[in-house]
């Protein structure tokens, strides 16, 4: 099941893509990495990991892991 990824591919477009004016390929994987890497991982919660950030959700996972 790819339900996952078509939902992340339909945020990026919606909420970046669709909304940025983009000119060449560089500029698009520049765009996209930071999109990525500053927003989407950083700050965007997700609610199949309990409304938390992908890099509040891997802390969680890397203390859990060290203390067992």
């Amino acid at each position: 099941d790819n339900a996952v990824a078509e939902s992340f591919f339909k945020t990026i477009k919606v909420e970046w893509i669709y909304n940025h004016k983009i000119s060449n390929q560089e500029q698009a994987q520049i765009s996209i990495f930071e999109w990525i890497d500053c927003w989407y991982n950083r700050k965007r919660r997700h609610s199949a990991l309990e409304y938390k950030t992908i890099d509040e959700f891997n802390e969680i996972n890397i203390n859990f892991n060290n203390a067992v």
